[in-house]
């Protein structure tokens, strides 16, 4: 009778501390399977750095170059206030007289009374006929355009454009200072003008040159105005 009452009792308390040691169990498992969830569901709602920097350096455009372009920029001087450093801080009628490629134009411009027009008109574009580009006329041609003022005057507000046109707007057709219109073709680095003293297209040899107040596109022919 004692030895079963004995039995009894001690199945009875196993009994109980599996059930206690089980329910412990199941409480343990569950903490760690919300913990894990919780560990999870943080992870995947926090973007990685790297993706992030990854998608901001995709989406970001390269910075489009802003120096001059073309074979005759070579001619310009390499420093001094010629140079294409020496030239941003000086209008242009200025900064051309300082550059020995434009000493031509100079002194055309001088003769028309044009410098200082150029140096006080904001933001246009020039297009500059280098030296060899006068040189390409005819001596008796072009001094007779010279002694000219009106028809000198015509010519050379006829290379000025309002606006500061940079290469990607350089292309199309565009009302000059001298009330008519030039047309200028081409794209990237390559540009022409066709309608020219000499009848040979012009080249842009020297471009996206800056100065204080424009930009300049030096070419290898004078530009011929439209005829009224």
């Amino acid at each position: 009778m004692k030895s079963t009452l004995t039995r009894g009792v001690l199945l009875a308390t196993a009994s109980t501390l599996a059930v206690t040691l089980s329910a412990c169990g199941s409480d343990d498992s569950a903490a760690g399977d919300s913990s894990a969830s919780g560990s999870s569901s943080d992870s995947s709602s926090e973007p990685s750095s790297s993706s992030e920097e990854g998608m901001e350096s995709t989406a970001a455009a390269p910075a489009m170059s802003e120096e001059p372009f073309g074979d005759g920029c070579a001619a310009v001087p390499a420093d001094g206030e010629g140079s294409f450093t020496g030239m941003t801080d000086d209008p242009v009628g200025t900064a051309a007289s300082n550059n020995p490629v434009l000493s031509t134009l100079v002194q055309a411009a001088t003769q028309a009374n044009l410098v200082d027009t150029l140096n006080t008109t904001q933001d246009i574009t020039v297009i500059a006929p280098a030296n060899p580009a006068f040189e390409a006329i005819p001596a008796d041609a072009l001094n007779a355009v010279l002694a000219d003022n009106a028809q000198l005057t015509a010519i050379l507000t006829h290379h000025v454009i309002p606006g500061r046109l940079s290469p990607d707007q350089l292309a199309g057709t565009h009302t000059t200072v001298n009330g008519d219109q030039v047309t200028i073709e081409g794209s990237g680095e390559m540009f022409t003008v066709a309608q020219t003293v000499t009848g040979t297209p012009a080249n842009v040899i020297c471009g996206n040159v800056q100065t204080a107040n424009a930009t300049v596109y030096i070419v290898d022919q004078v530009l011929a105005p439209t005829p009224a």
